[in-house]
């Protein structure tokens, strides 16, 4: 009996230990699956959090955030920026039609608005030849006063 200590659960002659080995780079990903298996178990969506689900969370959120991130580049580098700016990140969603409409109720601090100018609002556009002095009294030359 005294050859047997108690405590090293079920590892015999307490051997070096193995690394661990996280979830996120078993499933090949960047977000962590352990800490959204945490925020799901502490925020009481169910009573029950299954094993795949973290992962699979991970993995779409992952996907969404890339997706954003390369859109909002390709509006910075539109604009001759390197640095991604909120007004970079809103016109990344605003033009693209399912973002947009996954992200309609949210609202981006320092984001402002997409460029819209109403066509009624704008100038109408009149043919060269055909084109008329707008007002007559500017047509002819006014007398110099002496």
């Amino acid at each position: 009996m005294e050859g047997t200590k108690k405590g090293f659960g079920g590892r015999k002659g307490g051997g070096p230990k193995k690394k661990s080995v996280t979830r996120s780079s078993k499933a090949g990903l960047a977000f962590p699956v352990g800490r959204i298996g945490r925020f799901l178990k502490k925020g009481r969506y169910a009573q029950r959090v299954g094993s795949g689900a973290p992962v699979y969370l991970a993995a779409v959120l992952e996907y969404l955030a890339a997706e954003v991130l390369e859109l909002a580049g390709n509006a910075a580098r539109d604009n001759k920026k390197s640095r991604i700016i909120p007004r970079h990140v809103l016109l990344a969603i605003r033009n693209d039609e399912e973002l947009s409409k996954l992200l309609s109720g949210v609202t981006i601090a320092h984001g402002g608005v997409l460029p819209n100018i109403n066509p009624i609002l704008l100038p109408k556009k009149t043919d060269k030849g055909t084109s008329e002095p707008k007002s007559p009294s500017k047509a002819t030359k006014s007398p110099k006063k002496a």
